[in-house]
This record gives structure tokens, C-alpha cells and sequence, in this order.
């Protein structure tokens, strides 16, 4: 199974579409079940509009029950985003001390590591 995808802002952009399995890929690789998550876009809240659209978009991660928000200007840039928390993983693994227990905890540690 994929990550699950929703937008109420038109959907996502085809090269963000082309880079999705490479994500997957390494949430694999990292023990992470891409089916158990749903990306969401939603115009960021705090992005002003204008007739072309918003400037910023509000990409939320659902995962077990939990969730988090990063704002991005587009999806490549989310993409990058996510990507690199999966490498960080790799490049900078848990001390023993502060070993995360579970699939949420996990993803949750990656995403707070520095780019």
C-alpha cells in the first residue's frame, strides 16, 4: 500500500507525484509503513491570498492517531522535507538513551532533526 494523499487546495504537483515512490522507498527502508500515513495540503492559514493563490501551503502528517504541520511554498519543497528526515535517520541515529519505542515515535524523533 502508498502513503494516502488529500488536498483541498487542487491536489499535488507531478513532480511531487513522481518523487512519491522514492518516499516510500525509504520509509520502508526505515521500518515505516507508508499505508499508515496521510499527507495532507491545505492553504496555509497565515498565507496571505491573492488571485493567483496562496503562498504557502500547510502540509500536515497523519500518522497512528498523531500528527504534525510544516508550512512549505510548494511540494517539491515538502518533498525535500520529508526526504531529509528519512536520511537524517541514517546519517544521525538514536543514542541508546534516547531510543524511540514505536512506529510514531520514530518518524516523529526524524522530524525534528536539523536539515
Amino acid at each position: 500500500m502508498s502513503v494516502t494523499l488529500q488536498s483541498t487546495v487542487g491536489g499535488f504537483s507531478a513532480a511531487f507525484m513522481k518523487r512519491l515512490p522514492q518516499l516510500e522507498a525509504a520509509m520502508i527502508e526505515h521500518g515505516l509503513d507508508p499505508s499508515a500515513f496521510i499527507l495532507s495540503k491545505d492553504s496555509a492559514a497565515s498565507s496571505a491570498t491573492i488571485s493567483v493563490g496562496p503562498f504557502f501551503y500547510d502540509y500536515t502528517v497523519f500518522v497512528d492517531g498523531a500528527h504534525f504541520t510544516v508550512t512549505e511554498p510548494n511540494d517539491t519543497r515538502f518533498m525535500d522535507y520529508l526526504l531529509a528526515r528519512c536520511v537524517a535517520a541514517t546519517e544521525n541515529p538514536l543514542t541508546p538513551g534516547h531510543k524511540a519505542h514505536g512506529l510514531l515515535q520514530k518518524f516523529l524523533h526524524w522530524m525534528e532533526q536539523p536539515i
